[in-house]
């Protein structure tokens, strides 16, 4: 069994100790952190040493964005894609060579795109459609076994938001946004393990604007956070949860963990 965990921590200097709960209670043997706003000379690298995650990769930038995938099972640095040839660290992928060896796991933040629909007066939301479009490419050719973690900034089902007609136009949830999405998962077959293992339309979401002052009775979530699987590892998922609990940690992130727990 191997368990993997996502998670937009939103600085991870910042928000250590919900890191350390959550490794501590769930005890993933591979965690996914996005939004880490460090470079790597900062990360904590020695509060993960004590927890025993001590295999890292990290791709890391001042202030802003990076991504950093942290574990118990040694590893090595597989790719780092620059998505938009404009130096964000939005990605780094392993491959694991302890248990699940051969597994790649690729760790992305997706821009979020900006306020507007529209790429003509919001060069951002360009921009997060190209991202894709240039991620579409590469899943193209992907040939092992793969599994793309992260924060992708795009709720697809109308079940994945709290109003789906009152989000068409909100970025994340407009048919753009969907359908280009939707060209990134068939190009390589990618099976969405969260509504494989939580089926729509149950409940699932995975991030709560900070705007919101209490976010549990207003409920206004959406699922912006995916794991995704190459079709023939996707059959070893045996377990998904969204540890939605997390929302109320002290200092939380307005994303929550996901995990998945592999049979391999």
């Amino acid at each position: 069994m191997v368990k993997i965990a996502s998670w937009n921590i939103n600085s991870v200097r910042l928000r250590m100790p919900i890191v350390e709960r959550f490794l501590q209670e769930e005890a993933p043997d591979v965690l996914c952190l996005q939004e880490i706003k460090t470079i790597e000379e900062s990360f904590p690298h020695k509060a993960f040493d004590a927890l025993g995650y001590t295999h890292r990769a990290i791709h890391g930038q001042k202030g802003y964005h990076g991504v950093a995938t942290v574990s118990r099972i040694p590893l090595r640095e597989f790719s780092r894609h620059d998505w938009q040839d404009n130096g964000e660290a939005r990605h780094v992928g392993v491959e694991l060579l302890g248990p699940g060896q051969g597994m790649i796991l690729e760790n992305v933040y997706i821009p979020a795109g900006g306020d507007e629909p529209d790429r003509t007066i919001n060069p951002k939301f360009g921009q997060k459609l190209d991202f894709f479009e240039r991620m579409t490419r590469w899943a193209d050719t992907v040939d092992r076994p793969t599994l793309i973690v992260g924060d992708f900034n795009v709720a697809p089902l109308e079940c994945d938001v709290w109003n789906h007609k009152q989000l068409l136009k909100v970025v994340s949830h407009t048919p753009i946004e969907v359908e280009t999405l939707q060209r990134f998962k068939d190009a390589h077959g990618w099976v969405d393990i969260g509504r494989e293992l939580i089926k729509a339309p149950e409940r699932y979401y995975s991030w709560w604007s900070y705007r919101s002052p209490d976010w549990k009775a207003n409920d206004r979530g959406r699922r912006l956070d995916h794991m995704w699987a190459s079709p023939e590892l996707a059959k070893q998922a045996v377990a998904h949860s969204v540890l939605e609990a997390a929302r109320d940690w002290e200092k939380p992130s307005d994303h929550v963990p996901l995990i998945t727990e592999f049979a391999l």
